[in-house]
């Protein structure tokens, strides 16, 4: 079992050295541990001082391209270098890497493929009223559109078995928390929690830069990823205010109409008002019909890809393999 730990970077030069050192050497159901630094173009020396403090590899964006790229970038990475389970874990010394141990266990006792570390947000000192709030709320709103039982959605601290990791394409570019959570649910990956204990960080959320940018980016990703997986869900609910709204008006003729009230054409406005907020109505259900379709074909594509890409992975990890084995022959 071949343990991959990688850790997305910006400008983290200053925490990353007590990041590393908790790292454990060993862990209990694990040959070998590896660890990648993602370099998501930091400018403060934050490759180099990875590399000096002997990390396995360091896998760089030469631009800031997001903590979702840089999450990408990680797994693939990984995947490539034969993981056959991944730790993702933060630059600013949040997690502490004695809980490593409890994070995958739930892998290794074949529960899940993958697991999430929940930081109990409710109990933390160091987070505001205002944040826990956020982080509740928006957990709670994760748990309806995923369909899953996730405490805390937008913990970074996870885990991950070869198969699932295979599994995940990255959409968003704000955050991979919440969009991962969806897509593990439409994938049919089995997911677990886990009580973790947290370090308070010494530098501020760079996610988090204001409360209401927050909330807006986070709906954002989830409605984007949701309509990627249930177009004609989203679209017939959209529907539905025009519906509504036309019902309305029409039975407001209609009713006038059928009392037999005089002077009913002073209402005309009503029919017209009411049969275009119907045709609206119909268009987006039709628009969801295709946006169904167009999903129902993306899957199948995804499939093709998920194949090629394990076909690929281990064919690569195979011949990885091979160069370790050459010296001894």
């Amino acid at each position: 079992m071949k343990l991959f730990i990688q850790i997305p970077c910006y400008n983290e030069k200053d925490s990353l050295s007590k990041v590393l050192e908790g790292i454990p050497k060993k862990i209990e159901g694990v040959d070998e541990i590896k660890v990648l630094v993602i370099d998501d173009g930091s400018t403060d020396g934050t490759a180099d001082l990875a590399l000096s403090l002997g990390v396995d590899g360091v896998v760089g964006h030469r631009e800031n391209r997001g903590l979702a790229a840089a999450f990408q970038t990680g797994i693939d990475a990984c995947l490539k270098r034969g993981a056959d389970l991944i730790v993702n874990m933060d630059g600013d010394n949040q997690y502490p890497g004695d809980q490593i141990q409890r994070l995958i266990q739930p892998i290794l006792d074949g529960q899940a493929d993958m697991v999430i570390g929940d930081r109990q947000t409710g109990t933390l000192d160091h987070f505001s009223p205002l944040k826990k709030l956020l982080q509740r709320w928006g957990s709670l709103v994760v748990r309806m559109s995923s369909g899953t039982d996730v405490p805390d959605a937008t913990s970074g601290f996870r885990a991950f078995s070869r198969d699932a990791a295979m599994r995940f394409s990255i959409f968003t570019r704000y955050t991979y928390t919440l969009e991962t959570i969806i897509q593990a649910k439409k994938k049919g990956i089995s997911v677990a929690n886990v009580p973790i204990r947290v370090e308070a960080t010494q530098r501020p959320s760079r996610l988090m830069k204001n409360s209401l940018s927050y909330v807006l980016r986070s709906a954002a990703s989830i409605v984007r990823v949701y309509a990627l997986y249930e177009p004609f869900r989203i679209f017939v609910y959209t529907s539905l205010p025009f519906f509504g709204v036309g019902t309305l008006f029409l039975g407001r003729f209609l009713f006038l109409f059928c009392l037999g009230e005089r002077g009913v054409g002073r209402f005309v406005q009503s029919v017209v008002a009411g049969s275009t907020a119907v045709i609206l109505g119909l268009v987006f259900v039709a628009i969801g019909i295709i946006a169904d379709s167009v999903a129902a074909n993306r899957k199948v594509t995804e499939q093709m890809h998920l194949r090629l890409k394990r076909q690929e992975l281990n064919d690569s990890r195979a011949e990885a393999d091979n160069r370790q084995e050459a010296p001894e022959r």
